[in-house]
């Protein structure tokens, strides 16, 4: 049998409980409840929405009795009465419209209420509680004794707000990022691996390579889980559904053997991985892309999440490519320049094939066209030229170079003098039909060609192309009577 406490008991627990404790008498909210009731009010929020001063109303319809001594503390009063004549301190700013759920929860009935509130202490501390308004047993009916709790949560809303904040800043850094960023799951893929180790699998390389469709189902396990917006803007999608929706469009073709390797170092235990692979756009276009891949933090052992990120390097790749083809090609006449021409003679010198023919070209009377006409229109015919030997030699494994201002050089690997004089006979023809097409300025072309069978002979027939050349150039010469040293 439990015997009933003495009233000095009570008022001992209630002084010394741990939390802060409001004895109060809400019976004139009540009788405002009442009253509002027989006017015909029935949606209580919309009733309070109607002016803000209800809520000042409700709030001066609480009567404090008693507080004990944690709640002194807690407001930082030195007395009950200090706190009393002070309590339009302690609820104030954000207050009242916080008591808007408590409110409507005793006006629905309930006599047990719980509620999140702001409060402020004395010396001007906010407090974020946990409200708790119950209602005494005896008095359902006037509401007259009220039992109020306030647990201080400063400290939980506080880390609260600033994991809100983190979580936004971090969400800010992905979204905004301008790089292409992928948050993916691979524990599908380190499944399959597992898999693979299990079935004692050693070689993974010759694996991959005798089974192709390993690599198949590990590309199929990969989830994505996140992309941001500029991975929406390289690829050309309005929205996440319709890139996600793609992905076979995005990753294919070459993509395949990129990944392989990517599954390889992964078989290798490298987690974190660069490599520069080829995507493309939901409109079909190719993209060139430095990949890295990192499993984070705390999934090394899963790989459930792993960040991809991916830079669009496409205009690098094609400055990279541009500046090569400028170190190989004359930019006037688009063939190829004098220092690829001495690199492919030196490596056909070492390796052949034989025998190797070699045409020597001199445009006639460039000196007069720049010293009559101007360099713009010496320009014309070298470019003239650029598309007379491309076009003869078109289908032909040969190298075709401006090896000088005017001279240009043919190297023919694995042709004897028949198919070197047959080419030279093709030049002649396409100049004839170059000169057709561009009326004016003749394009002449002086030719001379020799053929050598071993590395020994390359150097006399260089010579000997040239001297035919030069003969070429100097019956020119005689038979048009001009002097190529002036115009």
């Amino acid at each position: 049998m439990v015997l009933p406490l003495p009233a000095a008991d009570f008022e001992l627990l209630f002084e010394s409980a741990p939390i802060s404790l409001w004895l109060e008498d809400y019976s004139a909210l009540k009788l405002l409840f009442d009253e509002w009731r027989a006017q015909g009010v029935e949606d209580l929020a919309a009733h309070l929405a109607q002016a803000p001063d209800l809520l000042t109303r409700c709030a001066a319809s609480y009567r404090v009795i008693q507080v004990n001594r944690k709640t002194l503390a807690l407001m930082g009063a030195g007395s009950q009465s200090e706190l009393l004549q002070r309590l339009p301190e302690v609820f104030r700013g954000d207050m009242h419209q916080n008591m808007v759920p408590e409110l409507l929860a005793l006006w629905s009935g309930q006599l047990n209420v719980a509620n999140r509130s702001i409060n402020f202490s004395l010396d001007g501390r906010r407090i974020d509680v946990q409200v708790h308004v119950a209602i005494l047993p005896g008095y359902e009916t006037t509401w007259e004794r009220v039992m109020v709790s306030l647990e201080d949560i400063s400290s939980e809303v506080a880390a609260q707000t600033e994991l809100a904040q983190s979580e936004r800043y971090a969400r800010s850094l992905f979204d905004d990022s301008p790089v292409s960023l992928w948050v993916e799951d691979f524990s599908g893929v380190k499944g399959l691996l597992d898999e693979a180790r299990g079935m004692g699998i050693e070689d993974f390389r010759t694996f991959i390579n005798v089974h192709a469709e390993f690599v198949d189902r590990c590309m199929e396990e990969i989830k994505v889980l996140d992309v941001n917006r500029q991975t929406l803007s390289m690829f050309g999608a309005r929205n996440k559904d319709e890139l996600l929706g793609q992905l076979a469009r995005v990753f294919r073709d070459e993509m395949r053997t990129s990944f392989a390797e990517q599954l390889l170092d992964l078989w290798n235990g490298k987690l974190v991985q660069m490599r520069e692979v080829v995507n493309y756009s939901l409109t079909g276009e190719a993209i060139n892309i430095h990949l890295q891949f990192s499993v984070m933090r705390g999934h090394e052992a899963d790989w459930e999440r792993v960040l991809v990120s991916l830079v669009d390097i496409t205009a690098r790749k094609k400055a990279e490519a541009y500046l090569e083809y400028l170190g190989k090609h004359d930019s006037l006449t688009r063939l190829r320049n004098r220092a690829f021409y001495v690199e492919e003679l030196n490596r056909l010198t070492r390796k052949g094939p034989w025998p190797l023919s070699i045409l020597a070209f001199d445009l006639n009377g460039l000196k007069g066209v720049n010293d009559s006409e101007g360099h713009a229109a010496g320009d014309s015919l070298l470019r003239r030229t650029g598309e007379v030997l491309t076009n003869a030699t078109q289908g032909h494994p040969c190298c075709v170079a401006r090896v000088g201002g005017d001279e240009f050089a043919v190297l023919m690997p694995g042709c004897d003098e028949r198919l070197a004089a047959n080419l030279m006979a093709r030049v002649e023809s396409v100049m004839e039909l170059n000169n057709q097409f561009y009326p004016g300025r003749h394009l002449s072309l002086a030719i001379g060609h020799a053929t050598c069978l071993s590395p020994a002979d390359v150097e006399g027939a260089l010579h000997r192309a040239d001297r035919a050349m030069f003969q070429a150039k100097e019956k020119f010469y005689k038979t048009s009577q001009i002097d190529r040293r002036h115009t």
